[in-house]
């Protein structure tokens, strides 16, 4: 299931709430001796998380599908810096992290319990509590599997949230009354703190004193598949730009934006600074922003880190549809 992105936290006796855990959503299979663990862009991750493997043989279930989330913990806070470095090609570099920062799987729905039972036909309330029989029941003491808490009280949500530094990145609210349906939005939404949102890099610019990169061009797709340009961001840690430049150069490819185009050079820039590079959509990164209009991020974003587990044809114009609308649809509420 998908998680609309909104800026209020529902009411009602319909919804239940769950932290949003600062990491890689992960679907976890196991038959047997064999597990697979799959990301929400359909990417396997196993070979990133042997730790977590092992976790999943640790459980005396024989089979079960879990849908979560995997994060590292550090210290009294998770850590996605540590989450992102074990997207590694160099196996003896992965199983030398999962060795020095474990894994943890942070599970918040079950599809398929130990018997082989669906349950995504189910409502929420009837998985929520065959996840927490299942825990109980499969999940030995020093396992690095956790069930994710869950609350109906408004008062553990806003504790929750005075808890975001601790590594919580929002608050999850779930209706209790639907199924599982992949992809559908409306039986979950996401409360976030800041706005942010999962952007396409279509292109770069050079900085202007020297051939490194300046800034990241970024697009989101709309409902026909195009990909348009909506701003950029050029916080780029000054001593990461070489290596960002040489993995950016290696994407050149036109067109970048197969939709609405950076322009040229403005008379607030230099011919080389109005320049852009058009890159092949293969990465994703999360920026956050003050304020969307027109089509766009209305200031210059804030990068805030790169997503290799989402998809480029994730990053939709529905992120940020609702920050779009005018001020004045607030009235038709009245």
């Amino acid at each position: 299931m998908e998680a609309e992105s909104v800026g209020e936290i529902p009411r009602g006796d319909e919804w239940e709430y769950e932290p949003k855990w600062d990491g890689f959503r992960c679907l976890a299979f196991r038959d047997g001796t064999r597990v697979e663990l799959m990301s929400k862009a359909g990417k396997p991750l196993a070979r990133y998380f042997p730790d977590v493997v092992a976790s999943m043989l640790e459980l005396t279930a024989p089979r079960f599908v879990l849908d979560g989330e995997i994060v590292v913990p550090l210290g009294t806070s998770l850590s996605f810096d540590d989450l992102l470095m074990r997207i590694h090609p160099a196996q003896s570099r992965v199983e030398k992290l999962a060795r020095e920062t474990p894994a943890t799987f942070i599970a918040f729905d079950l599809l398929v319990d130990a018997a082989g039972t669906s349950l995504v036909d189910q409502p929420l309330e009837v998985r929520r509590q065959a996840l927490e029989a299942f825990a109980g029941e499969h999940v030995p003491p020093g396992a690095r599997v956790r069930l994710s808490p869950a609350t109906s009280d408004l008062r553990d949500v806003e504790r929750w949230l005075r808890s975001l530094g601790s590594g919580l990145d929002g608050i999850i609210a779930k209706r209790v009354d639907l199924p599982y349906e992949s992809g559908n939005r409306r039986g979950m939404v996401k409360i976030k703190q800041t706005r942010t949102a999962d952007c396409v890099v279509g292109g770069f610019r050079y900085g202007s004193k020297e051939k490194l990169v300046g800034s990241l061009l970024l697009g989101l797709y709309d409902d026909d598949g195009l990909l348009h340009h909506v701003g950029f961001t050029s916080n780029i840690p000054r001593a990461e730009k070489p290596a960002i430049t040489k993995r950016l150069e290696a994407l050149i490819e036109p067109p970048g934006f197969t939709g609405r185009a950076p322009g040229g050079p403005s008379r607030w820039s230099t011919e080389r600074s109005g320049e852009w590079n058009p890159l092949a959509p293969k990465l994703v990164v999360e920026v956050a922003y003050d304020h969307f209009s027109g089509g766009r991020f209305r200031h210059g974003t804030s990068f805030h880190r790169w997503r290799p587990d989402k998809a480029p044809r994730q990053c939709t114009l529905t992120q940020v549809e609702r920050e779009s609308r005018s001020p004045l649809a607030l009235l038709e509420r009245r």
